[in-house]
């Protein structure tokens, strides 16, 4: 059940009062700033453990306290380990929500945004998460954005950054444009409204120039990132090779260029289709009639209510008109006829593709809907392999088999399924009985020998689109001169401020309030000193943070956006964690950046994230939490219910890392009591710091020095959960030590109890500062190096088995060392504990890894 509800009192946690210790242990950390990273004098190695910076869009809720608990264990975790450790925090502190609120507020964005990260910051300090203090940025303030502005300039300069006109997602209800990647499922990301496609002037970044790079580069990090991941990024980066081909269009001089991945198939190309929304389109009815001219404007209307996802859906009816023009095959000379289709989007290839409907579904599914005809040129049931056969085909084109039959049951024309698969190529002229892949390369050759096309790549990426139609984000430091030219803003003249809101109306209009501004907007053109306009868009806000990482290397520089010698020191970031919803993004943006930063010398890495850690979502009952919903789970109430320590246990224990966790499942009472127990076995503790610990109880010994040996590799594969489960463990065998008599003095007690508070340091730091404070040690235990493992204590007959069912810890097995799999999953099906847990669930897979694991899956 949810544990929202009444949290235990001192007493009830056997005298621990949560709350004292939290408020002293962050007085002393506030004083003494024990987390700053080291200077140029120290000598450890380092390491830069980095979470996703928040936007201050209110307190922080359950997702960021998931978030930087990791980022808080992993940077505990190596400064125990000896290293120089960098965990800095600011605000992504730009962009719509804030701008939003100011307006329904009719308030100022800056006092909003201010009043929020003051809020976010005092609760992150009362969760106790580790951040350097020092370093903080947050990225609406002129001395970050004057840099993002230096850095659009240096890209501009090297051709990166460019204006044009172009068909652009945009909003009607934020009224700015978006980036393909901000359109889901045909919605804004942001406000959720239906976007629509419009024609503007914009702003982009050249990042289709990466696109190789980006796509190439994701093996360096094989291994580093999740899989999905990667996956994800190679999927939107869609990379595909083949060839342009250039046809003549009849009645016009300029060729049209179209990409195709099967160049094999040109023979069986029968139509051409060009995208409505294309400038190709609009050049090619301008030849046609005044009907069919009408038509295609009735069409066009239409096309343009209709979301890219919707028109490449496979389900949808196919749709499109005649352009009264014919294209020319450049293999065979056959007439095509053109006609304008919704299925081709202006932005892919050239906007416009030779359709070979027996060999591709939506071509087929359009020649079928309009009585275009069909052609087959690949059998697809001849062996890709061995000799060239010999096939011979029946008056319609269609192979015959061997023995004589006609393969009409596979023709596209009568069965409505495209031929997809591999063969050998027919009705082709000299490609005939070649396969697929030979095929490809002989007309490649053919057609660059002819002047006809080339060997060609195309991707699904497409630059990135910055410019926005708002107030709150980084003004673009362009300059529009009254004969049209467009100046970049001196260095010297940067940041270019934003103004004060005051008099300024920020309500959406179409068009940035910025231009609205007029003292603002004028300027001298730095040319000529004439009277010119600033450009009055702002930058999309994942240019803020495509590079912030960077910054808090040298945050308070004037001089630079980052020292190149801080870059080499401590780049690239070494663990970075956030949501697996930044995956296409900001960590596609990051990477391009990294890369453009290596091109200038900035850099000596290419990759901006060596590890990624991606987390999941903190749900309510199987639900994602909503205001809407009702359901919501805030997370000051638990802070202040529970405190920081118990809400840290509990979130850790809850499960796998990457999982989503319940908060129905979580439970804060539980982790109360735990870490009540804990700080019991340091009171009770009754021997020397110098007291021999090789004295002491062995089988106690054996459970504190399997901890040390086990604990960092669990950590280093984010295992927090099962780390959590044997510092249980630990607390256990200690008890039952300290319960047997004189067992306080025993100096495997005191082993124990500074082993627990040294690894309960990552998960519940106020309670290890205070249990290493009873313990008789100086603070702060954070510092301190961990301790190696005995290996002479690690050989047992015994060990201790986790089982867990979906994730989750259950129950603990005293086992054989040498056990087999068969019996240690007999053992833990039979236990207790996991039959309870388990209830009227079915087992449908079992992990077995003895001694130490049995994880179960359930339906």
């Amino acid at each position: 059940m949810s544990q929202l509800s009444t949290p235990p009192t001192p007493a009830d946690a056997g005298g621990f009062d949560v709350h004292g210790i939290q408020q002293k242990w962050q007085q002393r950390w506030e004083h003494a700033d024990p987390f700053r990273a080291g200077s140029d004098g120290d000598t450890r190695p380092r390491k830069y453990v980095l979470a996703m910076f928040p936007y201050p869009s209110g307190d922080l809720h359950m997702g960021h306290a998931e978030n930087y608990l990791y980022s808080d264990i992993v940077a505990r975790f190596w400064r125990h380990r000896g290293y120089n450790v960098l965990h800095p925090i600011g605000w992504d502190s730009f962009g719509l929500p804030a701008e939003n609120a100011a307006i329904q507020r009719k308030a100022d964005p800056v006092q909003w945004t201010s009043a929020n990260i003051a809020q976010q910051k005092s609760s992150m300090k009362n969760y106790g998460v580790s951040f350097d203090w020092s370093r903080v940025l947050h990225t609406s303030d002129p001395e970050y954005y004057r840099w993002n502005q230096w850095l659009f300039q240096r890209l501009y300069e090297r051709g990166l950054a460019y204006r044009k006109d172009g068909a652009v997602n945009w909003c009607p209800f934020d009224q700015t444009v978006l980036a393909n990647e901000q359109v889901i499922d045909g919605r804004c990301e942001r406000c959720g409204h239906e976007v629509i496609k419009k024609k503007l002037t914009q702003w982009y970044l050249r990042i289709t120039d990466y696109a190789d790079r980006l796509l190439d580069d994701l093996n360096q990090l094989e291994g580093f990132w999740p899989q999905k991941v990667i996956q994800m990024q190679r999927n939107w980066i869609g990379r595909s090779v083949g060839a342009d081909v250039d046809f003549e269009i009849e009645g016009r001089a300029e060729k049209v260029t179209v990409f195709t991945t099967r160049p094999d198939t040109l023979y069986g190309a029968t139509f051409f289709v060009v995208a409505p929304d294309s400038d190709l389109a609009q050049d090619l009815v301008a030849g046609a009639s005044a009907a069919a001219q009408e038509r295609f404007r009735d069409y066009l209307d239409g096309v343009r209510k209709a979301t890219d996802i919707e028109r490449q859906s496979s389900d949808r009816p196919k749709t499109g008109v005649f352009l009264e023009r014919w294209a020319i095959n450049p293999v065979n000379g056959e007439r095509m006829p053109v006609w304008a289709a919704d299925y081709v989007l202006a932005d892919y290839g050239h906007g416009a593709v030779m359709a070979v409907p027996a060999h591709d579904q939506r071509d087929l599914d359009f020649a079928r809907a309009f009585d275009l005809p069909i052609k087959v040129v690949v059998d697809t049931t001849a062996p890709i392999t061995g000799a060239i056969p010999v096939i011979e085909l029946d008056d319609d084109g269609v192979p015959i088999d061997p023995g004589g039959d006609s393969l009409d049951d596979l023709n596209p024309a009568r069965t409505g399924i495209a031929l997809a698969g591999e063969g050998r190529l027919i009705n082709s002229g000299a490609l005939d009985g070649l396969s697929k892949r030979t095929a490809i390369t002989r007309i490649i050759e053919q057609l660059e020998a002819s002047g006809r096309g080339r060997a060609a790549k195309t991707y699904r990426l497409r630059d990135w689109l910055i410019s926005r139609q708002r107030f709150w984000g980084t003004p673009i430091p362009m300059i529009h001169t009254e004969d049209g030219r467009i100046v970049p803003v001196p260095d010297d003249q940067l940041p270019v401020r934003l103004p004060a809101v005051e008099g300024l109306d920020l309500t959406p209009k179409g068009a940035s309030p910025l231009g609205a501004a007029k003292e603002w907007v004028e300027v001298a053109d730095p040319v000529t000193g004439e009277l010119a306009r600033r450009d009055p868009d702002t930058m999309d806000t994942f240019v803020d943070s495509s590079w912030y990482y960077m910054r808090f290397l040298s945050p308070g520089d004037t001089t630079q956006p980052f020292s190149s010698r801080e870059a080499d020191k401590w780049g690239p970031v070494d663990f970075y964690i956030g949501g697996v919803e930044h995956a296409i993004l900001h960590l596609l943006y990051a990477r391009f950046v990294t890369k453009a930063m290596f091109d200038m010398g900035m850099v000596e890495f290419t990759e901006p994230f060596s590890n990624l850690i991606n987390q999941g979502m903190v749900i309510l009952d199987g639900a994602k939490m909503s205001k809407s919903k009702g359901n919501l789970v805030l997370f000051q109430e638990e802070l202040d219910a529970h405190g920081a320590d118990a809400l840290r246990v509990a979130l850790a224990f809850a499960g796998p890392v990457e999982d989503d966790k319940d908060w129905a499942d979580v439970s804060t009472t539980g982790a109360t009591k735990f870490l009540s127990r804990a700080l019991r076995i340091a009171h009770d503790v009754d021997s020397s710091r110098d007291v021999v610990w090789a004295e002491g109880d062995p089988a106690l010994r054996r459970v504190t020095h399997r901890l040390w040996a086990d604990a960092p590799g669990l950590i280093e594969h984010t295992k927090f959960n099962v780390v959590v489960a044997r510092l249980m463990e630990l607390v256990n065998a200690t008890r039952k030590v300290i319960d047997t008599g004189a067992g306080a003095t025993d100096p495997a007690v005191r082993e124990a109890a500074e082993a627990l508070t040294m690894v309960l340091d990552l998960f519940a730091p106020h309670t290890a500062e205070e249990m290493w404070e009873i313990l008789g040690y100086p603070p702060f235990v954070g510092l301190v190096g961990w301790r190696q493992a005995d290996p002479t204590l690690l050989v047992e007959d015994s060990v201790t088995a986790v089982v867990q069912i979906d994730g989750k810890v259950r129950s603990t097995l005293e086992v054989p060392a040498r056990i087999e799999a068969a019996e240690l999953e007999a053992r833990a099906r039979a236990d207790e504990k996991v039959q309870r847990a388990l209830g009227d669930r079915e087992i449908i897979r079992a992990v077995v890894r003895p001694p130490k694991v049995v994880s179960f899956s359930t339906k």
